[in-house]
C-alpha cells in the first residue's frame, strides 16, 4: 500500500457517528504504529484535508474537503442532482432509498431519502462506507462490474457483520448468478440485523454500471406487497436514474425482468 494511500485512507474513519479522532484512537482503529499515523496526520492537515480540534486535540474534516466538493458539484454535479428524485422514489415506495458509488472496494453513498410514513425507520449513515459483499448495493457493484473487481473481492478474506452475512466466495457467486438473471438482487440482514434490502444497478455512459440504488427496509416489514411494491419500484427507476446520469441499458439488461430474487 502506497504513502499516499495510507494516509488518505484515515479521512474514511470519520463518520457522523464519530465525527473526530485522535492520534491514540487513529492508532487502534489502523493498527499502524504511531510515528506514521501522526506523520500522515500532519501532513493531510498541512493541506487542509484534517483540522485539529484546539480545544480536543482530535482531527476533524479540514476546508479542503469543501472546497473539492464545492468544485465537484459545479463541474459534475451528482448530490444536487439526483436528490428530487430520490425523494420521490421514496415517497413512492414509502421507505429509505440511497444511492451509492464504488470507491476501492467499498461503497460510498451519495444521497439518500425516508420519508418517514413509518414508526420504524432503518437508520442510515451517509458517511458509513458500505462492503460490496454483505449489503445489496455492494453486490450489484459486483454483479455488473467487472472481473477484476469480483476477483480481489471475493480472493480476500472478508468480514461477517451479522450471523446472516453470507461470506462463502461459492455462495456469493451463485448469488451473484441470480443478480445477473433477475437484475438486482435481495439481501436480509446481511449488514444490519434489523434491515433487508433490494438494489439495482444504475448505468452510465456505454452501459457501464457506476453505482447502485437501494430500497432498505425494516425485515419485519419487508413482506408480502411491501416486497412487491419495492420491486415494481425498482423496475421503475433503474432506467430513470440511468438516464438521469446520462448512461443507458446494456442491451442484455433491458431483457431481464427485476424481481425480488
Amino acid at each position: 500500500m502506497g504513502t499516499i494511500k495510507k494516509a488518505l485512507e484515515l479521512l474514511d474513519y470519520i463518520s457522523t457517528q464519530r465525527p473526530e479522532i485522535g492520534l491514540g484512537e487513529y492508532v487502534r482503529l489502523t493498527q499502524r504504529d504511531k510515528a506514521t499515523v501522526h506523520r500522515h496526520l500532519v501532513e493531510l492537515a498541512e493541506c487542509g484535508f484534517l483540522e485539529q480540534n484546539p480545544e480536543t486535540r482530535r482531527y476533524r474534516l479540514g476546508p479542503a474537503i469543501l472546497r473539492l466538493y464545492g468544485v465537484r458539484e459545479a463541474n459534475m454535479p451528482l448530490r444536487s442532482v439526483l436528490r428530487p428524485f430520490i425523494e420521490e422514489m421514496a415517497q413512492e415506495v414509502g421507505e429509505l432509498v440511497h444511492v451509492s458509488l464504488l470507491q476501492g472496494q467499498q461503497l460510498s453513498p451519495v444521497v439518500h431519502h425516508d420519508p418517514r410514513l413509518h414508526g420504524t425507520q432503518v437508520a442510515f449513515d451517509e458517511s458509513q462506507l458500505l462492503p460490496l459483499h454483505a449489503t445489496a448495493s455492494g453486490l450489484v457493484m459486483l454483479c455488473f462490474g467487472g472481473d477484476d473487481l469480483r476477483a480481489r473481492v471475493l480472493d480476500a478474506p472478508l468480514e461477517s457483520f451479522t450471523a446472516q452475512t453470507v461470506v462463502d466466495p461459492d455462495s456469493l457467486r451463485e448469488k451473484l448468478a441470480e443478480c445477473r438473471a433477475n437484475g438486482s438482487v435481495w439481501v436480509e440482514k446481511g449488514f444490519d440485523d434489523e434491515v433487508s434490502s433490494l438494489a439495482g444497478p444504475i448505468f452510465g455512459l456505454g452501459g457501464a454500471v457506476i453505482g447502485a440504488v437501494s430500497i432498505a427496509v425494516p425485515s419485519s416489514r419487508a413482506v408480502g406487497d411491501k416486497r412487491a411494491a419495492m420491486v415494481e419500484a425498482l423496475r421503475k427507476w433503474v432506467p430513470r436514474l440511468s438516464e438521469l446520469m446520462g448512461g443507458s441499458l446494456p442491451a442484455d439488461y433491458q431483457q431481464r425482468e427485476v424481481s425480488h430474487g
